[in-house]
């Protein structure tokens, strides 16, 4: 599959896509909401002292922060190109030449239905609550994403490091 990402731009091949999986995301924002307004209404309502009723405000307002951070981060997707793993908003989270390893068994420490990357070199770290998190030689993939789908995309990334994919020239 193609994409043009604009004029300037050349047509980049595109290899997976990886979006997060709707009711997954759903789940993940109400809950996080749902924390935040009842740690909100223990801090207003039920408090016992005053550093109890900070505490509640305070963890409620970070709850409700991050419902809207993971909102927002989800609605983007993972790319994979022949060249590298990016997000759909143009965030490039490695070059494929510089995975030295993609695990994702039951004993990885990786996301929830997703994969982990070690990398050759670091990367710069950064985070996208639910879909991806990037720090040192480690990038997660995963979250509230399909399974099925993180599997195929860590399959074409082993793949792609390796350089085992094969090359469809216009010749």
């Amino acid at each position: 599959m193609n994409e043009t990402a604009s004029d300037d731009q050349k047509t980049e091949d595109i290899l997976s896509v990886l979006p997060a999986s709707a009711g997954r995301r759903w789940m993940g924002i109400i809950v996080f909401f749902a924390l935040g307004v009842l740690l909100l209404w223990l801090g207003i309502a039920n408090s016992p002292s005053f550093g109890w009723r900070i505490g509640f405000i305070v963890f409620g307002v970070a709850a409700l922060w991050g419902a809207d951070v993971m909102r927002r981060s989800t609605a983007d997707e993972i790319v994979l190109t022949r060249e590298v793993l990016r997000t759909r908003s143009g965030r490039v989270l490695t070059r494929v030449d510089n995975v030295d390893k993609v695990e994702r068994g039951a004993f990885a420490f990786k996301p929830s239905q997703g994969f982990l990357v070690r990398l050759k070199t670091p990367t710069e770290p950064g985070w996208a609550p639910g879909l991806w998190w990037a720090r040192g030689t480690y990038v997660g993939i995963g979250g509230v994403v399909s399974g099925g789908q993180a599997k195929a995309m860590a399959e074409i990334l082993t793949a792609a490091s390796l350089n085992m994919l094969p090359s469809y020239d216009d010749d």
